[in-house]
C-alpha cells in the first residue's frame, strides 16, 4: 500500500519536476557551460572568466554592499519579526487590526511606496522640513543620495518585511504543543523560562524557514533601491542585481554566467550550513532533555 501511495506521489509531481528540469535545470547548465567558454561560445577559457569576474571592481563593490547589507539588515529582522511575534502571539493584542497593520506593507505595491519615500527623503521632502522646524537651520540632504542612502534601503527592507517574518514565526509558534507550556507551568517556569527552552528550542526549524526567505527578500530590495536611485545609485546602495542588470544592458553574457554560478555556489554552501546548524542545535537539545529526564530518574 505504501509503495502504491509513493508512485501516485511520484505521478502528481511528475509535471512540476518535468517543468523545473526544463526550464530551470537545462538552462542553468547552459549557463554553467557559458562560464567556462568566451563570447562567442566557442573557445574554451577555463578559469578566465572567474578570474575576470573576481577582479572586476563594480562586482567586489555590489559583493560587498551586499554582505554589509544582510550582516546589518538580517539581524534586525529576525529579532524584529520574532518580538512583533511574541507580542501578538502571546500579549493581550489578539484584535485583527494591529496583525493587518504589520502585514500592511506586503499589499502596498512598490512604486505607491516608492513615491511616498520620495516625499519623505527628498531635498524639498516632508522628512528635512520637519528637521529645519525644530533645528531652525534649513537642510536639504537628499537622503537617497550619498552615505545615508544606506540606512533609507534598510529601513524600506525591515518596514517591507518585518510583517511577513512575522507570519512565519507565529506559524511556527502555533505548532508548539500547548502542553508543553502547561507542564512548564506545574513545575514554576516562568516566561523567560518558557521562551529560553520550550518557544526558542522549538523554532529551530522555523528559523531556517525565515533566514532563508530573509536573504532571498532581501535580493528584491533592488526594486526600491531602483526606483529610489536609478540604475547607477550611491556607492553604498550598489548591490549585486545592480551589477547584473547593468551587464544585462551589456550584454555581457560571460559575465553574467560566471557570477550566476558563484553566487549558486555560495548560496548552495550557505544553505547547507544552515541546516547542518539547524540539525546540530536539534542534536544537542535533544542531549539535555535526555540528561535532564535521567537526573529526574535518578
Amino acid at each position: 500500500m505504501q509503495s502504491r501511495g509513493s508512485r501516485y506521489a511520484w505521478l502528481f509531481l511528475l509535471p512540476s519536476l518535468a517543468g523545473v528540469t526544463v526550464f530551470v535545470g537545462l538552462p542553468f547548465l547552459d549557463i554553467v557551460r557559458r562560464s567556462f567558454y568566451d563570447a562567442m561560445g566557442k573557445r574554451f577559457a577555463g578559469m578566465k572568466n572567474y578570474s575576470t569576474v573576481w577582479s572586476n571592481q563594480a562586482f567586489r563593490l555590489a559583493v560587498s554592499n551586499t554582505l554589509r547589507f544582510l550582516a546589518v539588515c538580517l539581524p534586525l529582522l529576525l529579532l524584529a519579526s520574532f518580538v512583533l511575534a511574541l507580542f501578538v502571539y502571546r500579549g493581550d493584542t489578539k484584535h485583527g487590526v494591529f496583525k493587518t497593520s504589520l502585514v500592511l506593507p506586503m499589499a502596498i505595491p512598490v512604486a505607491s511606496m516608492v513615491l511616498v519615500w520620495k516625499m519623505i527623503f527628498c531635498p524639498d521632502g516632508v522628512l528635512n522640513q520637519f528637521l529645519s522646524g525644530i533645528s531652525g537651520q534649513v537642510w536639504e540632504l537628499d537622503w537617497v543620495r550619498g552615505e545615508t542612502s544606506f540606512g533609507v534601503l534598510a529601513v524600506t527592507y525591515l518596514w517591507k518585511n518585518a510583517g511577513y517574518d512575522m507570519l512565519l514565526w507565529l506559524a511556527g509558534m502555533s505548532a508548539i504543543p500547548e502542553s508543553l507550556y502547561e507542564a512548564a507551568r506545574v513545575d514554576g517556569a516562568g516566561g523567560f523560562d518558557n521562551l529560553r527552552y520550550i518557544t526558542i528550542p522549538m523554532l529551530r526549524g522555523t528559523f531556517g524557514l525565515v533566514l532563508i526567505l530573509s536573504v532571498v527578500n532581501s535580493f528584491r530590495v533592488y526594486r526600491e533601491a531602483y526606483l529610489l536611485a536609478g540604475s547607477y545609485p550611491s556607492d553604498t546602495i550598489y548591490l549585486i542585481p545592480h551589477l547584473f542588470s547593468n551587464w544585462f544592458l551589456k550584454l555581457d553574457v560571460q559575465k553574467m554566467s560566471t557570477a550566476a554560478v558563484m553566487m549558486t555556489a555560495v548560496s548552495v554552501i550557505l544553505a547547507l550550513a544552515v541546516n547542518w546548524g539547524r540539525n546540530r542545535v536539534g542534536k544537542g537539545i535533544g542531549r539535555r532533555r535526555r540528561r535532564r529526564v535521567g537526573r529526574r530518574a535518578g
